[in-house]
């Protein structure tokens, strides 16, 4: 099954706290695979003001199929991401961070992207 043109999956690897995801403009419709793409969000967590990061991040859509099966759970799901292969680990100082409060935040920067399945252990996968 091909997801619908103006349907993209997000993946993000947590980078401690809380990340705002910021809205993208361009939509799938034309464009098939997975790439890197130039991705901004606010960085947050508690006891810190946010920041406004811009990073590469990966983004685009994947082959991906269901298949009914006669036996529970009465359905076969292959469900692959647009996700990281290769990352460049970043860090960046938050603003006005309570004194015991580190003010650094990790985060990752997309080098290489492609399709695979989204591990839930160090990945965040989003649908907009």
């Amino acid at each position: 099954m091909l997801l619908p043109p103006a349907f993209f999956i997000l993946c993000f690897l947590f980078g401690g706290g809380t990340t705002t995801y910021a809205a993208m403009t361009t939509t799938l419709h034309d464009f098939r695979g997975c790439a890197v793409r130039e991705f901004t969000f606010v960085a947050q967590k508690p006891g810190c003001r946010g920041l406004r990061i811009t990073t590469e991040a990966c983004w685009g859509r994947c082959h991906t199929w269901e298949r009914p099966v006669p036996d529970p759970p009465f359905i076969h799901r292959h469900h692959r991401v647009c996700t990281y292969s290769r990352i460049r680990h970043l860090s960046a100082r938050l603003p006005g961070c309570q004194p015991n409060i580190s003010p650094l935040y990790h985060y990752p920067m997309a080098l290489h992207c492609h399709c695979a399945s989204c591990s839930t252990l160090d990945t965040e996968c989003e649908t907009f």
